[in-house]
């Protein structure tokens, strides 16, 4: 009769157990599937740290963190952009629920190119109507809207900062990449720019690490005073090695945002890239809660910063002239 019993409570429990397991099973399928962004970059993680930082924030402000309800697929191009398409592809077919695409405008155009269903919310300097992104700033219109931040555009007042904070350097190169879709927008606003401020330069270009080389050592070659490094996600790629080098050779630089500076670059002047990139965050947060982007319109930033590297400055034996002081939004020491 004993054994009976136990036999008897032996199978409740296991019947319990197999009830209690079934309700787990179904709870968990029950509940929905954490989203996926595709964050799809033609640049460095090294490059873009400081908007990276901004898009999370930005997430943050929605509702969305990282790892707790969302995950993020982080697709680097290190400034190959010849790859671009082939990873926007997988995160397709990986069933993203938005992609996030910076690092130039390559990044947005081949996300487009992917996909017309799956949302895209871009951050770059490039016009995005130009580009046949969006039909227009205010009604974007299909599956794609973002933050557009001017970068190319400010190749004159970047010139004349450089050449304040050194008005006897010569002949000033700007360094640029000739695959960039900006490039030839970005060689005649520097050439405009110099010929308005009566300042000799030199356009080097730069595409490949080998170009990136050669360019370098032509810098020293060439004797040149100071250079600006514009907006692009290859050239963005490799701060560190562009700022060592100008560091070891005494050459006073001039780059587009934060993270130049903050690497060791002289100066930087540009729109705040850390608020775009939080902008672009909360637009995907929004668009992960519902909204779509053809309802967003496309934002051009607020906020734009002049910061100067005081210790890059004595490094090269400069005295910043206190004009550049007073404008300075940020001194780094």
């Amino acid at each position: 009769m004993l054994d009976e019993r136990r036999r008897e409570f032996i199978v409740l429990v296991g019947a319990a157990g197999l009830l209690l397991a079934a309700k787990v099973r179904r709870a968990r399928a029950q509940q929905p599937a954490m989203p996926v962004i595709g964050f799809l970059s033609g640049g460095s993680p090294t490059g873009y740290a400081s908007g990276v930082v901004g898009f999370r924030t930005g997430l943050n402000e929605t509702g969305f963190v990282e790892g707790r309800n969302v995950s993020i697929d982080y697709r680097w191009m290190d400034g190959h952009f010849d790859r671009l398409p082939e990873a926007a592809n997988e995160l397709v077919r990986r069933r993203v629920a938005v992609i996030f695409a910076s690092g130039g405008v390559v990044s947005a155009v081949a996300a487009k190119a992917a996909t017309s269903t799956i949302p895209i919310v871009f951050v770059n300097g490039s016009d995005p109507v130009k580009f046949g992104l969006v039909a227009s700033y205010n009604r974007p219109g299909g599956n794609i809207t973002g933050i557009n931040f001017l970068q190319i555009s400010l190749e004159h007042k970047r010139l004349a900062l450089l050449r304040e904070m050194i008005p006897k350097a010569g002949v000033i190169a700007v360094l640029l990449n000739p695959n960039n879709p900006n490039a030839e927008s970005q060689a005649h606003d520097a050439q405009a720019a110099a010929r308005a401020l009566d300042q000799p330069i030199l356009v080097l270009r730069a595409a490949t690490d080998r170009d990136l080389e050669a360019a370098l050592a032509a810098l020293v070659q060439q004797k040149i005073g100071a250079f600006a490094v514009t907006a692009d996600s290859f050239l963005f790629s490799r701060l560190d090695e562009i700022v060592a080098f100008a560091g070891r050779n005494h050459l006073p630089t001039m780059g587009v945002e934060r993270q130049f500076t903050l690497t060791g670059g002289l100066m930087a002047y540009g729109p705040d890239s850390g608020d775009a990139f939080r902008q672009g965050g909360v637009y995907t947060g929004r668009i992960l809660k519902g909204e779509r982007p053809a309802d967003l319109p496309v934002m051009q930033p607020t906020k734009f910063e002049f910061l100067i590297n005081l210790k890059t400055a004595k490094a090269l034996g400069l005295t910043v002239p206190d004009k550049l002081m007073a404008l300075a939004d940020e001194v780094i020491e």
